[in-house]
């Protein structure tokens, strides 16, 4: 099992992220993201159990919460990890408040302990919206990311921590509203 620390949007505005969800599932061999049963999200840390225990992982993020309001995050463009296998994500137009949750939760635990990708000068902000993309739409996986064309702004107002898989909430905190 692995230990994930992460801020989601519970709220409607998710909605269209799982939109875009179900649009890219099209491009994979199953639904990657809707068999999750959880919301979008953002992960700013993994860390494989026992190294790290849920109570220490949930800590972190408290610290990392602390203070913090909702984060209302804009999205204007679907980027994609090369893989294998191909992995579409939305990209955040500004980062500031997540790149600072990242360091407060790798200033919290040792990152030696986190995923290589989670790392910092590492990690990557990013939604995911489809990691289980089939070689033979890879090409046209890209076109629609390339041709994404709007502005989307996404309410992330629950901090928590989860196990997985299967994704299990172990502790969540909602976050107060209002502008930072």
């Amino acid at each position: 099992m692995a230990i994930a620390i992460n801020v989601r949007a519970h709220g409607n505005s998710g909605r269209e992220v799982e939109q875009l969800w179900d649009q890219v599932a099209a491009f994979e061999d199953e639904p990657s993201m809707r068999t999750l049963g959880y919301r979008p999200h953002f992960t700013f840390a993994i860390y494989d159990s026992p190294a790290i225990a849920e109570e220490t992982a949930w800590q972190a993020m408290l610290r990392a919460a602390a203070g913090e309001m909702q984060l209302r995050i804009e999205f204007r463009r679907v980027r994609w990890f090369a893989g294998p296998p191909l992995v579409l994500w939305l990209e955040p137009v500004d980062d500031a408040a997540l790149r600072r949750w990242h360091a407060a939760v790798c200033a919290a635990i040792d990152p030696a302990y986190c995923r290589p990708h989670y790392r910092p000068g590492r990690w990557t902000p990013h939604c995911t919206l489809g990691t289980r993309i089939t070689e033979e739409r890879h090409h046209e996986a890209i076109d629609f990311a390339g041709s994404f064309n709007r502005s989307m702004t996404v309410l992330f107002d629950v901090a928590d921590c989860v196990v997985f898989p299967p994704v299990r909430v172990v502790a969540e905190q909602k976050l107060p509203a209002g502008a930072r």
